[in-house]
């Protein structure tokens, strides 16, 4: 299997926004016996996606953007993760099972329109700044392999609240 490649921190955070985003989709076609499969996985790929943008690309721009921006961010990430836990926890079979996947693909497609919008957005604030997005790339790439490697065997931790007090 090729490796991907990404110009910069940008373009790898919007790859991963893209695959999530199918797998919503996919969840939503799913039958009953493949929906807690497909939510695992989403959920795992928004774990390591929250990490290394908490870890890594947030801190990087911590006074380079607008604070507002980041503070929104922080916080959309913890609600996504109350919900991950959830759904970690849970199975196809419980009563809210799907409406929990569905808020949180609503979260999510959200989260992705803020960081993602023209002029104003996280992303395009981020581009304005002298941080250098290939360097960080590398490091959340590196990140990533790391917690791909846990979720693979079924090590990932839980997600991790870094500001709601639950």
């Amino acid at each position: 299997m090729a490796k991907e490649t990404f110009t910069d921190a940008i373009a790898l955070l919007k790859a991963d926004h893209r695959h999530v985003e199918e797998l919503f989709d996919k969840f939503e076609k799913a039958g009953t016996a493949q929906k807690q499969k497909i939510a695992q996985e989403i959920c795992n790929e928004l774990k390591i996606h929250t990490v290394i943008e908490e870890e890594i690309f947030y801190p990087a721009l911590k006074g380079k953007i607008e604070d507002d921006t980041l503070s929104e961010a922080y916080v959309e990430h913890d609600g996504a993760k109350v919900l991950i836990n959830d759904i970690m926890a849970g199975s196809p079979e419980d009563e809210f099972y799907d409406a929990k996947v569905t808020v949180l693909s609503e979260e999510i497609r959200h989260h992705v329109h803020e960081e993602e919008m023209r002029g104003e957005g996280m992303f395009a604030q981020a581009r304005k700044t002298d941080v250098d997005l290939v360097a960080l790339r590398d490091e959340m790439l590196q990140r990533k392999q790391e917690l791909l490697k846990l979720a693979k065997a079924g090590e990932l931790p839980p997600a991790e609240l870094r500001v709601v007090h639950a």
